[in-house]
């Protein structure tokens, strides 16, 4: 199979960042920040996401400590890339996204001086897509 778009999720509990990657560039882009209902995925906003953007496969970042070692939001995350895999049935690969919060948040600081949360969450997800691509296309 040949992967040329491809969408990445930075996830959590109270929102998702979600980024678009294609290989024939090995970039990344920010798209969004969905809002979690009820401490649940917005299904239906990233229904309508794969929909938009017709992705052969997804990211889904997985958070480890700097040790390697799983934590409680590791098995979150690997939770929501099982149920991103049985409702979309693509290709699912997860990816290391330790430190792309902070990454995210160092590079918003050197451009501008204010920000939120929905931005570091879509550019922590760009982070996560950007080093899946250069790993593995």
């Amino acid at each position: 199979m040949s992967i040329r778009q491809v969408l990445g999720f930075d996830f959590g509990e109270k929102c998702i960042g979600v980024a678009s990657g294609q290989s024939i560039t090995c970039s990344a882009n920010p798209v969004t920040t969905l809002q979690s209902i009820n401490n649940k995925p917005d299904w239906l906003a990233i229904e309508s996401l794969i929909l938009e953007w017709q992705p052969d496969a997804l990211i889904v970042g997985l958070p480890f400590y700097l040790d390697g070692s799983k934590s409680e939001m590791t098995e979150r995350a690997e939770k929501f890339s099982r149920q991103l895999e049985g409702r979309f049935h693509l290709p699912i690969f997860t990816h290391n996204e330790a430190l792309s919060s902070f990454e995210a948040e160092q590079f918003l600081q050197q451009k501008k001086k204010q920000h939120n949360k929905q931005d570091i969450d879509k550019i922590a997800a760009a982070i996560i897509v950007q080093s899946w691509l250069e790993q593995n296309i």
